[in-house]
């Protein structure tokens, strides 16, 4: 007994410090959501919505690309933390190449994915949630005290909300090194992924699934004008693909891409989170120019 009720004291203390993805399966189910990779995550800041959609409460329910492509463990996912009785909802989902690619080795396809919590997952909403700890934070939970977040928030802090906030010198000499060092990842990648059409397929159910919660809009969150050309070296149709699947399902595409030169990067593949605020008063912006029903 002395044990549990040790672990239960210092699991109480889990936080937007505890790791990654702790606060993602935490709290009230959500109406309005952001999904996507670290890109979105990134990127697009629920409390921006909040304000924007007056009544509203946006969470960000994006990861990253070993641990939410498209697919169906993000689909399982996306079942089990929305509220089941969302109506009207506001549906972001973020999409780029490389969340609806799949690695391959030896003609096998592989689905990282499947070893994240996001396949072992059955509680979404508690807090704290042990289950989540039990079967996903691999540390000492003596680390979970030392490390929370009244003491220093970290930087790399997972709001309630869903919002990834990181924090990183931006002196350009700094950016350039990170880059160097990105380009240098997704040049390797390039080598051994493809565009998987088993992750369209879902990113297209998903789609439906949320349409008769609400509305859904994909969008394309701008990276440097080296990142953009590597993408567009992998799969040039990509843009074309995208609203061939916002045409097939009657929603919006919003393509915020060709502004790559408008925004600060950490490195040149996630936004900067300032520049993060400012996509998504854009973001909203083009919802609200192209919805009559959010207008009124």
């Amino acid at each position: 007994m002395g044990l549990v009720a040790v672990l239960l004291f210092l699991g109480s203390y889990a936080d937007g410090n505890t790791d990654d993805n702790y606060m993602h399966f935490t709290g009230a189910k959500p109406s309005n959501i952001i999904l996507g990779d670290s890109r979105g995550a990134q990127a697009i800041v629920p409390d921006v919505l909040n304000t924007k959609f007056k009544n509203r409460e946006f969470n960000n329910f994006a990861f990253n690309i070993a641990e939410s492509p498209y697919g169906k463990v993000y689909f399982e996912g996306l079942k089990k933390k929305i509220n089941p009785h969302a109506q009207n909802g506001i549906f972001i989902l973020t999409v780029s190449p490389w969340n609806i690619s799949v690695e391959t080795s030896n003609n096998v396809d592989i689905y990282p994915e499947s070893i994240s919590p996001l396949a072992n997952m059955h509680f979404y909403y508690l807090n704290p949630n042990y289950e989540y700890l039990l079967k996903n934070y691999k540390r000492s939970w003596f680390n979970i005290y030392r490390d929370r977040e009244e003491v220093i928030k970290s930087n790399t802090y997972l709001h309630k909300n869903g919002w990834m906030e990181v924090t990183v010198n931006i002196e350009s000499d700094t950016i350039a090194k990170r880059q160097e060092k990105k380009i240098k990842e997704y040049k390797a990648m390039i080598t051994n992924h493809k565009i998987s059409q088993n992750r369209i397929n879902y990113l297209e159910e998903m789609i439906k699934f949320l349409k008769d919660k609400g509305s859904v809009y994909l969008v394309r969150v701008p990276v440097s004008k080296q990142m953009l050309d590597l993408e567009y070296a992998y799969y040039p149709n990509f843009n074309n693909k995208m609203k061939d699947i916002s045409k097939k399902n009657k929603i919006n595409y919003f393509d915020f891409s060709d502004r790559y030169d408008q925004y600060i990067y950490t490195d040149g593949n996630h936004m900067y989170k300032e520049s993060g605020k400012i996509l998504t008063y854009q973001v909203a912006d083009s919802i609200l120019a192209h919805s009559d029903i959010l207008k009124k």
